[in-house]
């Protein structure tokens, strides 16, 4: 059970992510763009997720989940304050 939720999560990030770049590539705004590239690290952290609990349980991803899933957050908070800016 707890696997459906990590590939369930993975999908919907991923989904959001392919519908931000979507609506990016139709009005061209730089926070969407962010938003997008936020979203698909998010979803490449939930997969990270589900490869070190489910299908190897005996390696230690923490450190790397912890990196990928802060790096788009930063990615993310500098897109906020790049556009708060202008």
């Amino acid at each position: 059970m707890a696997s459906a939720v990590y590939i369930l999560g993975f999908l919907v990030t991923l989904w959001c992510g392919v519908l931000l770049s979507r609506a990016w590539a139709a009005g061209r705004k730089r926070l969407l763009l962010w938003s997008a590239v936020c979203f698909f690290g998010l979803a490449l952290n939930n997969l990270l997720v589900f490869v070190d609990l489910v299908l190897l349980p005996n390696v230690d991803l923490y450190l790397l989940r912890l990196i990928v899933g802060s790096a788009a957050m930063l990615i993310l908070l500098y897109g906020l304050i790049w556009e708060g800016q202008q």
